[in-house]
């Protein structure tokens, strides 16, 4: 396919500054090194490598480099297909396209052991269905058949298998595969192998055919070939002396399942009288896992590239620790290296003097000692080996370094280690510090820190020598601090699951996501989220419930909740993103609606008190999570002491940087120099208390409020209130997972609907504040964008845009009215300043109070005010809070702080028309 060719050469030239020279693509960036040195073949660039092999060896595929060329084969095919007169288009066309380019394979060899089919998954692609094209081969009495359009649509299920049949006990084979005696008749007849190969996948049997290997392909690495083994053994049994059983080398694949199935099944064969080896792929740390049909595709099957895999395997079957550490010795021939085996750590070191004296002995003794069969050359020095060898046990577990992670802000490192144990099958996971890995004794606490039981016991130059091999080219994984979204990397990271473009991901063996190139993990694990992903098990009827127990309101909360997983892509395009309000009376049913909103997102939670926690919690609290609410729980609480109004005890004015993603709170970083760690705000923000919120107009306009009461509560609204307090986390945390499918469908609608949200609302009467009106609009866009998810009827969005109208309304209103506190003020302040004064001809109403000679101006000295109060038993808050709320009077708007005023109250001695000098405040009279 030389489009596919050209693509390739094309991207290649474009992404690593590729030039042609000759025959070659050559001076490439290499993305490892990052040299000039990447090249490839221009006229078939399948495999780009990097020429610095001592020093880089970096190598990939195009399959790995640009996998959407390799997605859609049909789509690419059909266009070729097209142009052709009908009578040369074939019905395999589709297939044979994905067989040699796709898998590398020379279609002569396997024409006619496959077909083109089709498959259609109903609930694949995100419950919209798909189809593809496939390629199938019949195994036994059923058929596999690979899905090679588009996979991805189909989430793990890459290949399928026809439904109600078996293929256990048996395998797939080429063919030509025979094991009867040779044919004198017939020279060119298949020849019976000497040694089989077992492999997992038919692609992996059909490539190593393309090197000379037989092999079949079992299915499955737990698929024990027993009728297919017994019918060779029968056979071989006909034949008599004339064929020999081959040798069977199992060459599973190189991850944990295959290991262990490998030697499994080598105990299981051998009792049943057949030799056995096997083939091990040695798989780079931090690489995508390697196959024998990769191999084919990187002409990695040539025959010391073999002798390599059997080397592997040999290591894979060693007896004991002995025999293992001569098996390395013999190909390495290094004098002292460390070793595990039984997942223990060992020691292996060759005295050269005492080898040279044992191999010397036993040469001798064989010269002067009685005729008999002589020991070969090689048995000797097998002997004086063992003579020789020191193997020595430094750990009774196995650490191995997985992979390195920074966090970029603090500049703290670790690595990331696997640690394990004879007696555990599951490994224990932790972190090393440089710090831990630089000498013995830190090691060792470290080890018994992770791993109960776990001991070092080497030096630390064992430790050295073992961290030189272990940490070379190490895998990086890069690093959030927190749980959500990273705009960065444009991913979700959710605890055991991540999520980007619309797929889901799980979480590796090692801890961290591979999502295309990149490879990443969130260091926070205070904040759990238990997501269920068996969408059999998730129920369907709670929206009903929710409309029945809480109506417009519940679905007002939900789309907020709904639309907080996208606040940072919003903010991002609309500069701010609102805050939510609940209040509402004891009873009310707040608690369980929040509590219930927490189980979609697979939280047991409600949220935190703000006033029981420092400013430095505050901010951790802040930054712990991206893309989710950050929920404020009694936070209006309040004290008395005394005559003191009430004093509340957090500062609403915290969150205003909030509202547009920039950071809440400065902290330095333990460096050096002078660095600070200035998160950015990524979450949204929900208020739950008994009485409204109280602040400055700046935050009051940044609210959404919604108001709960137990008016209206009916029987059944109480039942469903009830249903929804007992449903668990794992019948609703999919719902998590489906919105976040829908990731591109809800920008597309914030982008089209909230400007014309934001206009329609300033439409609407009572409602003028720009900032309002777009608040209440990006909650009405998060309606528009879960309607379709949540079936609504048109009856529920109406009356749900009906209830964000009148929010708004009553936002509208709230920031018209001055602060409660500012009302006690000049209802203080109009009593006091009219309190009678007395005289000879009876008591005169004059002002008391107001210093201003100006009609238009109240000047009033707050410290004369609180005085006056107090002997009049008036109630005033404390000073600190009174100057803050005042400033944003509205009925009488306010001027000045603290101004110089000649009194008009007071008169001057020396000057009976002029007043003392007082420092006032100021306020217009009539606003």
């Amino acid at each position: 396919m030389s489009d596919l060719l050209d693509d390739i050469a094309q991207r290649l030239q474009a992404d690593y500054s590729m030039k042609v020279v000759g025959k070659h693509l050559r001076q490439g960036l290499c993305p490892e090194c990052s040299q000039k040195s990447l090249w490839t073949f221009a006229a078939s660039p399948w495999v780009v490598r990097c020429e610095r092999l001592n020093n880089c060896g970096y190598e990939a595929h195009a399959r790995e480099l640009y996998s959407d060329l390799f997605e859609s084969w049909s789509d690419r095919v059909h266009k070729m297909e097209e142009a052709k007169p009908a009578a040369q288009r074939s019905p395999t066309a589709v297939a044979d396209a994905y067989l040699r380019e796709g898998r590398g394979f020379d279609l002569a060899l396997i024409r006619g052991l496959y077909t083109q089919e089709q498959y259609y998954d109903a609930k694949a692609d995100r419950g919209r269905g798909a189809g593809t094209a496939t390629v199938r081969f019949v195994v036994g009495d059923t058929h596999w058949e690979r899905l090679i359009d588009r996979p991805a649509r189909f989430g793990k299920k890459k290949a399928n298998f026809k439904y109600g049949g078996s293929y256990a006990g048996h395998w797939w084979a080429m063919p030509h595969l025979s094991f009867a005696a040779p044919n004198p008749a017939q020279p060119d007849a298949p020849q019976p192998p000497k040694a089989l190969w077992l492999v997992e996948g038919i692609f992996d049997a059909i490539a190593l055919a393309h090197h000379g290997i037989a092999a079949v392909a079992l299915m499955s690495c737990s698929n024990y070939p027993e009728h297919a083994l017994k019918a060779i053994a029968e056979q071989v049994e006909r034949e008599g002396k004339q064929v020999s059983r081959p040798k069977l080398v199992w060459a599973l694949d190189g991850d944990k399942a295959g290991r262990e199935y490998t030697l499994r099944f080598v105990q299981r064969a051998t009792e049943q009288g057949w030799e056995c080896a096997a083939a091990q792929i040695p798989q780079q740390r931090g690489a995508p896992k390697q196959d024998w049909n990769d191999l084919h595709l990187r002409d990695r099957l040539q025959d010391k590239d073999v002798d390599t895999y059997r080397y592997h395997g040999a290591l894979l079957l060693a007896q004991s620790a002995m025999d293992k550490a001569l098996l390395i010795y013999n190909r390495t021939n290094r004098t002292e290296f460390d070793f595990d085996f039984g997942s223990r750590l060992y020691w292996f070191e060759l005295n050269l003097a005492a080898y040279s004296k044992a191999k010397d002995a036993l040469e001798k003794a064989q010269e002067e000692g009685p005729p008999g069969p002589y020991q070969s050359e090689r048995e000797i020095r097998a002997k004086a080996l063992e003579q020789s060898a020191v193997l020595k046990p430094i750990a009774n577990c196995l650490p191995r370094a997985l992979y390195f992670q920074r966090n970029e802000v603090t500049q703290e490192a670790w690595y990331y280690f696997s640690i394990a144990q004879p007696h555990d099958r599951r490994p224990v996971k932790g972190t090393f510090t440089s710090g831990h890995l630089s000498a013995a004794s830190e090691f060792k606490k470290q080890l018994l820190n992770l791993a109960p039981g776990a001991i070092y016991s080497g030096s630390s130059v064992q430790l050295e020598r073992m961290l030189l091999r272990q940490l070379e080219k190490i895998k990086v994984v890069q690093t959030v601090d927190f749980v959500g979204y990273s705009k960065e990397h444009k991913t979700y990271l959710l605890g055991d699951y991540a999520v980007s473009g619309g797929q889901v991901y799980e979480a590796n063996e090692e801890d961290y996501f591979e999502i295309g190139k990149l490879s990443i993990k969130s260091l926070q694990r205070s904040i759990a989220l238990h997501i269920n992903t068996d969408r059999e098990s998730q129920d369907k009827s709670w929206p009903q419930h929710l409309w029945n127990a809480f109506g417009p309101s519940g679905y007002v909360a939900l789309a907020f909740w709904f639309s907080s997983l996208f606040a940072e892509q919003v903010r991002a395009e609309q500069m701010s993103f609102p805050f939510l309000e609940i209040v509402g009376e004891p009873g009310s049913g707040k608690t369980t609606l929040i509590q219930f909103l927490w189980k979609l997102f697979g939280r047991d939670y409600e949220g935190f008190d703000p006033s029981k926690s420092t400013a430095s919690g505050r901010m951790r609290t802040f930054t712990q999570v991206s893309g989710l609410p950050i929920v404020l729980i009694e936070s209006d609480r309040e004290t008395k002491t005394g005559n003191s109004a009430h004093v509340k005890s957090f500062d609403w004015d915290e969150l205003k940087d909030a509202y547009n993603g920039r950071n809440v709170r400065t902290t330095g970083v333990r460096t050096g120099g002078n660095e600070t760690y200035e998160p950015p705000f990524r979450a949204s923000i929900v208020i739950s208390q008994n009485n409204q919120v109280q602040a400055s107009q700046a935050i009051m306009e940044r609210i959404c409020h919604m108001t709960f009461t137990t008016r209206g509560h009916t029987k059944a609204s109480f039942e469903s209130a009830k249903k929804l307090e007992t449903y668990e986390i794992e019948q609703l945390s999919g719902f998590l997972l489906a919105c976040l499918k829908q990731e591109e469908h809800v920008l597309q609608t914030f982008q089209t609907e909230t400007e014309k949200a934001t206009s329609w609302l300033l439409e609407q009467d009572g409602i003028h504040k720009p900032r309002i009106a777009k608040n209440h609009a990006q909650l009405l866009a998060a309606v528009m964008a879960m309607y379709p998810l949540m079936r609504m009827s048109e009856a529920q969005f109406e009356a749900v845009r009906d209830q964000i109208v009148a929010m708004a309304r009553e936002r509208q209103h709230a920031i018209s009215a001055d602060h409660p506190l500012v009302q006690e003020f000049w209802e203080a302040f109009d009593y006091l300043d009219t309190i009678p004064k007395p005289s000879a001809g009876g008591p005169v109403h004059v002002p008391r109070l107001n210093h201003s000679r100006d009609k238009g101006l109240i000047a009033v000295n707050l410290n004369e005010f609180v005085e006056m109060a107090s002997n009049h038993r008036q109630q005033v808050p404390p000073m600190s809070e009174l100057k803050k709320v005042l400033r944003t009077s509205k009925t009488r708007r306010f001027v000045d702080a603290s101004r110089a005023v000649n009194s008009a109250l007071t008169n001057n001695h020396d000057k009976p028309d002029q007043g003392k000098t007082v420092r006032c405040w100021i306020f217009e009279r009539n606003s």
